[in-house]
């Protein structure tokens, strides 16, 4: 076990080194100016679509715009957001926080880009469904010759799902859980795994059912938890703002528990934890948002780039500014523990418990949202007969993966983030030409982009 993990601590240096930042917050940087910064400019509007998406669409697809978007979170809104955002304060202080941030601003220009190029060229399976994703775009737009990189993304996503959006999950559920409710990892692991197979019998469409109740409702429950926290905690915000800004740039000295932070730290966990969470260049949110009721690329790519807003501009913020302002964000502790930490030291006796069932409800449907992005891989690899099989895998899976050492698969999934993401943001710079031409010709045909019709 210690070669092994040797070998991925190895090939997890190479990975997520200055070439992939560069290329993460390069591409987004690029999508960005091209796009000239439309995504944060009709943010306004891509709120309206959402809300108009809500019900069934009478164009083609599997679920409603606003259910496809549901999914998507269901998938990024999970750990990531509460330790995640821990893991990236604790290894490399405050300033990690801003660079999760910018990472999140250009990240909403490399969302919708997604969106947009899935819509564009997703297909009907065999079953009269419509697939898309990286996949698709790489081979449909790239055209034949690009398929083996299509290949690649999908061997890949397949593989990390049962990393990012399977094994961490539950370890992180059962660590939490035992931590609070003294729960032991197996039970949790079982459960988890009964919950998650009752709901992928009903396919994408029970999936999509399930996010749009659960995702609002535990997100406004978070937000509003933590809100309630940073109210008692006024007076720190300031300086944990400073802090935040300050260590973005310059190091921070060791202090508690906390062994001292270059800037580069910052910026590597900070980039590493934000895409993590928020998914913005993993390629994995497009393959839900290709399954919308919806005929429009752009309407869906302005519904997609939301998803990047809320997670990491709203709910990672909140999480960060609670650990930093609890003033334990220096204690020692990573991870989940140290969120719960944070909010037990403003909410005594309480908020541990509070985020314990947050992370579990987090968990599981993340754990939705990545069993329908591992299907939709396998399906593009060996067609929709492997479906099955990889869903019973997947159910056994979470179980196992909730026994498993913490450091260990975060140290996986971290690894596998960077390889699938590797050509799914080649595609994105070779396909921006297409990004770039569809929304300017339906913005010039539509003015603001927005005529109420998802």
């Amino acid at each position: 076990m210690e070669t092994l993990t040797q070998l991925i601590e190895t090939i997890n240096g190479w990975v997520w080194g200055p070439p992939m930042l560069i290329l993460i917050l390069g591409v987004g940087l690029f999508l960005s100016i091209g796009l000239k910064l439309m995504p944060i400019l009709k943010l306004g509007t891509g709120f309206r679509l959402m809300w108009q998406g809500r019900a069934s669409q009478t164009e083609d697809g599997e679920i409603p715009p606003f259910q496809a978007l549901m999914t998507a979170l269901s998938a990024t809104v999970g750990t990531g957001n509460i330790a995640g955002v821990a893991t990236a304060v604790f290894l490399g202080g405050p300033g990690a926080l801003f660079w999760m941030w910018l990472t999140a601003l250009v990240g909403m220009a490399t969302k919708y880009s997604e969106a947009v190029l899935a819509v564009n060229y997703r297909e009907v399976d065999e079953r009269g469904a419509r697939v898309g994703g990286p996949m698709y775009y790489i081979r449909n737009g790239l055209g034949a010759r690009w398929t083996w990189m299509g290949v690649l993304f999908a061997l890949f996503a397949s593989i990390a799902a049962f990393g990012i959006g399977n094994t961490v999950q539950a370890n992180s559920v059962a660590d939490v859980l035992e931590t609070n409710f003294d729960v032991p990892h197996w039970v949790t692991g079982v459960t988890l795994a009964t919950l998650v197979g009752l709901v992928l019998i009903g396919g994408i469409r029970r999936i999509g059912q399930v996010a749009s109740s659960l995702v609002p409702l535990m997100a406004i429950s978070y937000l509003v938890m933590g809100l309630i926290i940073l109210g008692l905690n006024a007076a720190a915000v300031p300086e944990a703002m400073a802090m935040v800004f300050r260590h973005a740039f310059s190091p921070i000295a060791a202090q508690g528990g906390f062994a001292g932070a270059a800037v580069w730290a910052a910026i590597q966990f900070g980039v590493a934890r934000g895409v993590f969470s928020n998914e913005a260049g993993l390629g994995s949110a497009p393959i839900a948002h290709a399954a919308a009721q919806t005929r429009s690329p752009i309407h869906q790519g302005m519904v997609a780039m939301l998803g990047t807003f809320l997670d990491t501009i709203v709910i990672c913020t909140i999480t960060g500014l609670v650990i930093i302002t609890s003033g334990v964000w220096s204690s020692g502790e990573s991870g989940a523990a140290l969120t719960s930490m944070a909010f037990a030291e403003a909410l005594p006796g309480v908020g541990n418990y509070l985020v314990a069932i947050a992370l579990a409800v987090f968990a599981f449907t993340t754990t939705l949202g990545w069993s329908f992005y591992g299907e939709r891989c396998v399906e593009f690899l060996f067609g929709v007969k492997a479906i099955t099989p990889y869903r019973i895998l997947w159910i056994v899976a979470i179980p196992v993966g909730a026994t498993l050492n913490l450091g260990f698969v975060w140290l996986v999934a971290d690894t596998l983030n960077a390889m699938m993401a590797i050509p799914n943001l080649v595609a994105l710079a070779l396909l921006s030409p297409v990004v770039f031409r569809l929304t300017r010709d339906f913005m010039a045909s539509n003015g603001d982009g927005y005529n109420g019709k998802p």
